[in-house]
């Protein structure tokens, strides 16, 4: 598989791209959307596909320039670069080998430590390195503002709300720590919640930045992390002030969230006021019945599960993409791609004939 016909012939429209994630008006072609693409499959396709040639010397920011030519060659209209990273704050983690197959590998996989973090106590919380927001580096975006091509946008994750409180404190502590000091609770949610709005406010007024896209795991297979309260009290507030900033803009906000998370949707969409829902598992809602559920409230985007990507053939591969088109695609409010991510353990090939499956589906006589 070396040629694919969608390569450089779709061309990036992210107003339009927008208007179907808000569901205003029907949608003129399906749209590709992915919360990010793991380094190791874009460099695999920049090396195979010859993708860095052409590249001007002049504007510098060669990572960023490639980031474009890969995204721009793929028929992406936005994509992900990591201004801020959860590594802003200083975690434990844990690490093993990366099993990804050859040539895929990043050698070492890392995920954080559940037990204890590095805050166990309020001397911990006095004494932890908070990140300051003014110290950001945000040359990565000024370049962006200049430089990004026309029809094309970027974006950065905000939001890591839960995800980074239960990251320093543990998950297990942290779920001790709701009963056994709660006061502590609400000030670990209070320094990561002012600290991602504030981030928010800042990436808003790039108009490189077409929309906000908050990330934060709120769930697992069978139930959310923690209870419907502890969301409405500590969580929510803090998602529906980045929501209200993005509103504010005249821009969409989205949530990418894992889990099974039936709990809280309605909250989520009339509390927090998403305008649209990333990551879905075929184990917990496959992407057509959250269509169905949802899809005349908010706007849905994803939904090729990444495990069936990475253990199927390209036949079968094709046959999903097909399927699952012929019930998520409507006049507005649906944008392709996988499930969750383009992990690095995904084969090359299966998530470009996902891809090309798509376009083939979407530009059918």
């Amino acid at each position: 598989m070396s040629t694919y016909p969608f390569f450089n012939s779709i061309e990036p429209d992210v107003t339009e791209l927008i208007r179907v994630i808000q569901r205003k008006g029907k949608q003129k072609r399906l749209h590709f959307l992915e919360l990010y693409i793991d380094p190791e499959i874009k460099e695999a396709i920049i090396g195979r596909y010859g993708i860095e040639s052409g590249m001007s010397q002049a504007d510098g920011q060669e990572t960023l320039q490639k980031e474009i030519m890969v995204h721009r060659f793929l028929g992406y209209d936005v994509f992900r670069i990591p201004v801020i990273r959860k590594d802003a704050f200083a975690l434990k983690e844990l690490g093993t080998g990366d099993t990804a197959m050859a040539g895929q590998s990043r050698g070492e996989r890392a995920w954080i430590e559940e037990h204890a973090g590095p805050i166990r106590n309020w001397e911990d919380f006095e004494a932890y390195q908070w990140p300051d927001i003014s110290s950001i580096d945000l040359s990565m975006l000024d370049w962006m503002e200049k430089y990004i091509p026309e029809g094309m946008g970027c974006f950065d994750l905000t939001g890591h709300i839960l995800e980074v409180v239960s990251f320093l404190l543990g998950y297990e502590t942290m779920c001790m720590k709701m009963y056994d000091e709660p006061d502590l609770i609400d000030a670990m949610f209070e320094k990561v919640g002012a600290f991602y709005t504030d981030y928010t406010r800042i990436i808003v007024d790039y108009s490189c930045v077409p929309l906000i896209w908050g990330s934060d795991d709120f769930g697992f297979k069978s139930s959310t992390l923690v209870s419907p309260n502890v969301f409405n009290r500590c969580i929510f507030p803090w998602h529906r002030k980045c929501s209200d900033i993005a509103h504010d803009h005249g821009k969409p906000y989205i949530l990418h969230s894992c889990g099974y998370l039936e709990e809280i949707m309605d909250s989520l969409i009339d509390d927090v006021g998403i305008d649209s829902k990333h990551s879905f598992e075929d184990i917990i809602l496959p992407v057509t019945e959250a269509l169905r559920q949802y899809g005349s409230r908010i706007s849905i985007i994803g939904g090729i599960d990444v495990d069936f990507l990475c253990r199927n053939d390209e036949a079968s591969i094709r046959k999903r993409v097909r399927e699952t088109l012929d019930v998520c695609i409507q006049d507005t409010g649906y944008c392709f791609g996988t499930g969750n991510s383009v992990a690095n353990y995904i084969p090359v090939d299966n998530f470009l004939v996902m891809l090309d499956e798509a376009y083939r589906y979407g530009n059918r006589a």
